[in-house]
């Protein structure tokens, strides 16, 4: 979670404090009258979610309604608010071991709540052992990336009656990253319906995460998933979610980001799977990481720096940022655009020798780094030579790994090398490069692009390598190198001219994809459709 200010306190608790409207219509989405017995806040903060409770009268129609708080402070205050309701009982415990002691012979009807964003770094040990048998003993794997919310989600799930029912502010991360796939399959396993809420505003105003309110239900008739798309929680007043279809999950390992298209969109990107017209980009290349330099900064440099250090016999090209690739073709002429603008067009490679046996001006420009202490970070540290970049080799083309309007997919025409803004792109021997380059500038593979990625937040659109190598894109081994290299040339000219990339887009569809394959216009249409509705959902959060 990136905090607009640092709040060490805060952050190492995960506490965001849910706002009193949220939880309130959270309690709204509940039927009161349902046979509400039990009811559980595992961790209640300064108490909004108990309070939201007792405004709508729960209390009055629960047996018992339970709230777990870990600090001390919190815990006293949401005690003393709630001493005059005698069926509300506040423990001032850590969740996880609440839950061990009690999840053989306790089960509640709802659950709700706001589970702390803790990452696994900030957990203790205790508890890191505790979270990761819970994730265990549902045959979820356990890892570093895990974040305190996803062992709430399964332990509060596995409390749930029969019919019980759930619903908590998380992180909108849920749909998309890879370590919550487990946690995906397992909610889509445990729940007979599932609904998420997402917000187009930030709800809380105090982080730039997005979140979504996650409403899970136990039950025999398994309904499957829907997302409802709001603008800000004003709309959950006026809006009415029981009119939203479910879709069916597959109860597979993937992302919810799928969900955000209908069933005919979601078809039509089966269909694509299942046509041998297409392949995986994966089928074609490896596709890695770009460098890690451990300090792009420091490694990257202009030609000022080069001049001044006597650096020119240790860089290499260098294509280091979204604004470096303005074309298609990534040339020399292209890099010595970047190197007359000032950019940082070089990446040090220094030689794996020791810093004695290195000219003294190179010499100097370590020296410099250390005392900035640019040496500090974790990946140079583990190094035995800091200043040794390892594991750098020149790509055939990059595909770059955060954007903003779409992903560019550059061929290396001048021996350049990336850091790990990029993703280094190897094809496979007997592949040519120009064909698959152009093979992903259409509606359809836009369309994955966006499906594959996730939103990083401020609207920018991240795709990691393995998500990079799902995405599917026409096969054009049958079309003419004449034919592929002229449509190429148009496509390189509206890219470097910055002009709309729908333009191109046009052209492929039309040349490549309806004339030379074969494909129906309406596919191409409703791809293209696809790919603006995820597109404008993620720009209208920059």
């Amino acid at each position: 979670m990136k905090l607009k200010a640092d709040n060490t306190k805060q952050k190492l608790r995960g506490a965001y404090y849910t706002p009193l409207p949220l939880a309130e219509m959270m309690v709204d989405l509940f039927d009161q009258e349902n046979d509400v017995i039990s009811v559980l806040e595992p961790s209640c903060g300064d108490g909004v979610f108990l309070d939201a409770v007792i405004r709508k009268n729960i209390d009055q129609m629960a047996s018992e309604i339970i709230a777990i708080e870990i600090d001390e402070d919190e815990a006293e205050k949401a005690e003393k608010y709630t001493k005059n309701h005698k069926n509300v009982k506040v423990y001032n415990e850590d969740f996880f071991d609440y839950y061990n002691r009690i999840i053989d012979r306790k089960k509640y009807d709802l659950i709700i709540g706001n589970p702390p964003y803790i990452r696994y770094q900030y957990l203790e040990e205790k508890q890191r052992e505790l979270l990761s048998d819970i994730l265990t003993s549902q045959g979820m794997k356990a890892n570093k990336l895990i974040n305190t919310w996803v062992g709430f989600m399964v332990a509060c799930v596995n409390l749930l009656s029969e019919r019980g029912k759930i619903a908590f502010v998380i992180p909108a991360e849920i749909m998309q990253v890879a370590y919550a796939e487990d946690l995906r399959l397992f909610l889509a396993d445990q729940l007979s319906k599932i609904t998420l809420i997402t917000f187009e505003e930030l709800v809380f105003p105090d982080i730039e995460q997005e979140i979504v309110v996650f409403v899970g239900e136990k039950g025999k008739q398994e309904k499957g998933l829907r997302i409802v798309a709001l603008n800000n929680l004003e709309d959950l007043r006026s809006n009415d979610i029981e009119t939203k279809d479910f879709q069916k999950l597959q109860h597979v390992h993937e992302k919810w980001t799928k969900y955000f298209i209908n069933n005919e969109e979601n078809e039509l990107v089966r269909q694509v799977k299942e046509d041998k017209k297409f392949q995986k980009l994966s089928d074609t290349a490896l596709i890695n990481i770009g460098i890690t330099t451990g300090n792009n900064k420091y490694f990257s440099v202009n030609q000022e720096k080069v001049n001044e250090y006597g650096l020119q016999d240790v860089v290499r090209p260098l294509i280091g940022r979204s604004s470096h690739a303005n074309s298609l073709y990534f040339r020399e002429d292209d890099w010595m655009q970047n190197v007359s603008n000032g950019k940082a067009a070089y990446l040090i490679d220094f030689p794996e020798v020791d810093i004695e046996d290195l000219p003294e001006k190179q010499r100097e420009y370590i020296r410099w780094g250390e005392e900035r202490e640019e040496n500090t970070g974790y990946k140079c540290k583990i190094r035995d030579k800091w200043y040794c970049v390892p594991s750098i080799w020149v790509p055939d083309a990059f595909f770059l790994r955060r954007n903003n309007l779409y992903p560019k997919f550059v061929l290396n025409c001048c021996d350049a090398v990336s850091t790990d803004t990029m993703h280094r792109i190897k094809f496979h021997e007997g592949v040519d490069p120009e064909r698959i380059v152009l093979s992903y500038y259409n509606s359809i593979s836009f369309a994955f692009t966006e499906l594959c990625g996730r939103s990083y937040g401020g609207g920018v659109l991240e795709i990691l390598p393995g998500e990079v190598g799902n995405i599917m894109v026409p096969k054009l081994d049958d079309i003419s190198m004449q034919l592929v290299r002229e449509v190429l040339g148009q496509v390189d000219g509206i890219i470097r001219q910055g002009d709309d990339i729908e333009k191109a887009l046009d052209i492929v569809d039309k040349r490549i994809l309806v004339d030379a394959l074969g494909c129906d216009e309406t596919m191409c249409r409703k791809a293209r459709g696809i790919w603006k509705k995820l597109q404008a959902r993620r720009l209208k959060r920059s």
